[in-house]
């Protein structure tokens, strides 16, 4: 009897897709944000821009282009090691204080600078900490609760 390839069930999609949208967010620099609270940097002088991000639960950390970065004037802190699917690694730098904000919810985050991106990466602790679900085949982001980021303690 000859071999068939046997078929998953239910079928799966590709691994590529699973959950991972495109979406369009705010960046800033949130030096910046806090001088304007202080009264001493006008708001029309943030910088801050809307850009499209991959929204991958997947990953872990947020990755921007490395220009994103210099045009925010965030200055890097450091380096990172970074491996990719494929395995291979690399030292790539690293920034912290950029202020995201999706659908009305906002952080400060650290991430990682790649120099040939031209979109975002949001990993999970981005989402996670705006409490954020992916509605992939909707192509998505969904609130927990539409009023308030949950908080769960133990």
């Amino acid at each position: 009897m000859p071999k068939t390839k046997r078929k998953e069930w239910p079928e799966r999609p590709p691994l590529h897709t699973m959950g991972r949208i495109i979406i369009k967010f705010e960046v800033a620099n949130f030096a910046d944000i806090l001088a304007n609270r202080q009264g001493k940097l006008p708001a029309e002088k943030i910088r801050r821009f809307i850009m499209e991000g991959l929204v991958d639960p997947g990953s872990a950390h947020m990755v921007l282009p490395e220009q994103v970065a210099k045009d925010l004037g965030i200055p890097t802190m450091g380096k990172v090691k970074v491996t990719y699917a494929d395995r291979r690694s690399r030292l790539c730098d690293v920034v912290d204080q950029v202020y995201v904000a999706i659908q009305d919810r906002g952080g400060v985050y650290r991430a990682t600078l790649e120099k040939k991106r031209n979109t975002a990466l949001i990993g999970a602790i981005v989402l996670e900490d705006l409490d954020f679900l992916v509605d992939s085949k909707k192509n998505r982001l969904i609130p927990r609760d539409p009023h308030y980021i949950l908080s769960e303690i133990e």
